[in-house]
Parts: C-alpha cells; structure tokens; sequence
C-alpha cells in the first residue's frame, strides 16, 4: 500500500504566502521536476518535507496583478481589461439576485420557489439550464462503460505519492484546481500539467458561487482562467452564476455520485462509508447503470486532503476493474483543446484508449468556436460517440452541449500565453502564468 502522510499537511496560510513573496533562499526548488522528486509523503521521511514554503518568481512577480489569495475574489483596483471584459458581458447575466452568504448559510432563501426558476443546483440539482441560450451542465459523459475521473481542491502541496501512484498507473485525470492553491503551490499545478492530467478552474477561493455578486462572481473565474472547464464549488450554480462563466467560455462540470470523502477530516463521515459509496459507483457499472451513451459515470472525489487522496488510490482497483475505461473529463467529451493556448492538446477518446494518453505539444484536431458532440450508437462498440466535428440527435437531448471543444473566444483578445513569458503585466490569470513556465520549459 502507499502512504500518504498524517492529515494536516498544508501549513499555516501565513507561512506559504511567505513563500511566494519571500527573497530567494538557498536550496529553494525551482522547477517543477525539482519538486516532484521531493518524496515528504512516504514514511519515514519528512511528511513536511512536500509542504516547506519556497520562492517562485513568476508567481511571486505577478501577485499584484490578482486579488488576495485565501480571500473572496473581487476585481483587482485598476485592472482596466477585467473591467472592460465584465463590461462587455454584464448584459448577458440574468436579474438573479444572489443567494445566502458565501459560506453557504442559505437560511435567507428558505422560501425559494418550487419550481426552480433559476435552475439552482444546491437546491434542485438542476442540470438543464432554464435561460435561453446556456448549455447544460456536463454531469455525465458520453461515452458508455466510462468513469469521467477527475479531482477537485488541488494542488495539494504533498501529493506527489498520489501523482506517483496515478503516474505509474498511466492514468491521467482533471483536476479541478483553486486559484489560490495555485498560488502557494505553482510547482504542485505545473507537476499535473507535466504529468498529463486535464486543469479545469475550481473557482478562486472556494466560495459558494451564486451568494456573489456578478462582479464578483466575475472575479473568481476571470482570475483563474486560462482552462476552459470548471466546477463550481459544492456544486453551487444557478443561471446567473452559468451564465457568467459561458460569457468566459467555460463549460460546467458537475457530478451524478459524491464519495463524500472530503467529509472524513471535518469527522462527518468515515472511511468505511466513503468506501462504500465507492463500492456502489463500481458496482452500479457493473449491473449496467453506465452501459448507454451519456451515462457514463462521474464521482466527486478530492486532492484535498491526505484521506481524500488515499481513498481515491485504496479504491482505483475496484474502479479499474468495474469501468471499460477511465479517463479524464474533457478527453470523454472529446474536448482536444483544453486550454486558450493552442498548442497543448488532449487525446480523443479514441486515441487515449488505445494507450495515447499524452499528445502534448499537437495541434488540436478541432479548433472552431463551436462544435457539437455526436452521441452515436457507435460507442457500444467501442469507437468514440462523441466526436469533436460531428452532430447527431441521437442520445439524450438535454445532455446535448455546443462548445466542446473548448475554444475560448471568451478571453476579449488575449495574448497567447507564450507571448508572455517575463512580462506578467500581459496576462492577468494566474493558471496562465504557469502554462506559460510550462510551456517555455518545453521549448514548446
């Protein structure tokens, strides 16, 4: 078995925003192979060793250009391109007044109406927008006998054993990561990059996104793009909220089964339960529940914590041998551009279960402003449904989604990232500032 170290593993927010503003200090890791070779996470060694504070100049140079991390998002004073971004969408946002507060007491809105008119996820897991105009939400994936698998709450600062485990599995994944965690831990994000797993934004600060206003609202996806997917946090969206991240190109992904495993540290839940709820995902694949296609199962399971990331490795053989195949979101979608910057590109489906689960540094195969998903019955016979050229009626319609290959025409005539590199007063996201790390420590 692999171990991960005890719980408690991020340090105190203090210490790692020192470690980001901090001078330079002997020995402080700088790329992102430096820090994957740190193995803190396995006895006997340091569990602290992974989680040490260090100093990252790209980020440490840019933060005055993003709100304050570990704090609500709002438009940074003087930032005239998010101003004129939110400017030019604000009359695509429905009059939606925001509800309850953003630590999600929604006492206030005990009365809300029973038929949903706002299509309020916390409420009604509403997955079919009732706006005009909005694509549903991604809770499924097309293809049959497939677990969608993907994380949320990373990066983790001590997740190099399970990125090991998940890299000797060969198995990629998404990993839905806060903006703030990508400020403490910038090496952490590049190493999923690295490693081929599909980013989505997981907001900001982790907030409930529809007790926001638009603007800041706004401000929590605006500072965390360059992906073109996120998941908003508990689930918590409604029109407004969907709304304002199509205005920004971002497709909503969401779950149909929870493993509750973010409940086992907070002592809510207990590992035999977060099990067991593992156990009735593989087995509801093995009695047939994700063998159509647009019913191809996603769980929602975590990299935040070293309980949620054990779990996931404790219980990734019972899903390998329930599942035909498991691959990250966008690549079930058939989504080849994942990001603004066109030269990084995912497998099709096709091509990722035929065992080529990185084409990093391709152009992807589709790259217009809108492309619809065909659910064909070809899926049954292994051959992908949803390919990222084609339309077709067939399937649910309700799960039929336009935009899946991800394009952002939303990002109001952003530089490609790589036209950035050693000027961070060009690009005002903070995943772009380490794509572009990335990308300029490819050659690419």
């Amino acid at each position: 078995m692999r171990y991960l170290p005890p719980s408690s593993s991020l340090l105190a927010l203090g210490l790692l925003f020192a470690s980001v503003v901090a001078k330079p200090q002997d020995g402080d890791r700088t790329t992102e192979q430096e820090e994957a070779q740190i193995k803190g996470a396995l006895p006997p060694l340091d569990p602290n060793a992974e989680c040490a504070g260090y100093y990252y100049a790209p980020v440490s140079n840019a933060l005055s250009q993003f709100p304050a991390p570990a704090a609500q998002a709002h438009m940074v004073p003087g930032d005239t391109e998010a101003q004129d971004k939110f400017n030019s969408i604000k009359d695509l946002i429905p009059n939606i007044a925001p509800k309850g507060t953003p630590e999600g007491d929604f006492s206030s809105v005990a009365s809300y109406p029973s038929d949903d008119p706002d299509c309020w996820w916390t409420r009604t897991q509403c997955v079919s927008p009732k706006l005009q105009g909005l694509p549903p939400d991604i809770f499924e994936v097309p293809e049959p006998l497939t677990n969608g698998y993907g994380f949320d709450d990373g990066p983790n600062c001590s997740h190099n054993a399970f990125y090991d485990f998940l890299q000797e599995q060969n198995q990629k994944a998404t990993m839905f990561f806060v903006g703030t965690n990508v400020i403490y831990q910038p090496l952490e994000a590049q190493r999923a990059l690295t490693d081929g797993h599909e980013i989505c934004v997981h907001t900001w600060s982790h907030h409930y996104m529809t007790a926001l206003s638009n603007e800041d609202a706004f401000a929590e996806l605006w500072y965390s793009v360059t992906p073109t997917c996120w998941r908003p946090p508990f689930g918590d969206v409604d029109d407004r909220i969907r709304a304002i991240a199509a205005a920004l190109n971002l497709q909503t992904i969401l779950w149909k089964y929870d493993s509750f495993d973010w409940k086992v540290t907070s002592g809510q839940a207990t590992p035999d339960q977060v099990n067991k709820n593992y156990d009735d995902f593989a087995n509801t694949a093995k009695t047939g529940g994700f063998d159509t296609p647009w019913h191809g199962g996603i769980i929602l399971s975590h990299e935040g914590d070293q309980f949620t990331m054990q779990a996931a490795i404790d219980n990734y053989p019972k899903l390998k041998d329930a599942f035909k195949y498991i691959v990250p979101v966008g690549v079930a979608l058939n989504k080849t551009r994942p990001y603004v910057e066109a030269n990084y590109s995912l497998p099709t489906f096709d091509k990722y279960i035929s065992g080529t689960t990185v084409v990093l540094g391709e152009t992807p195969q589709s790259d217009g402003a809108t492309t619809s998903l065909a659910l064909g019955a070809a899926a049954a016979s292994g051959t992908s449904t949803a390919k990222s050229s084609q339309s077709s009626s067939a399937g649910d319609s309700n799960h039929q989604a336009g935009n899946s290959t991800g394009n952002s025409t939303g990002s109001s005539g952003k530089n490609d990232a790589l036209s950035t590199i050693g000027s961070p007063a060009s690009s005002q996201w903070l995943i772009m500032v380490v794509l572009t790390a990335f990308f300029a420590a490819l050659h690419l």
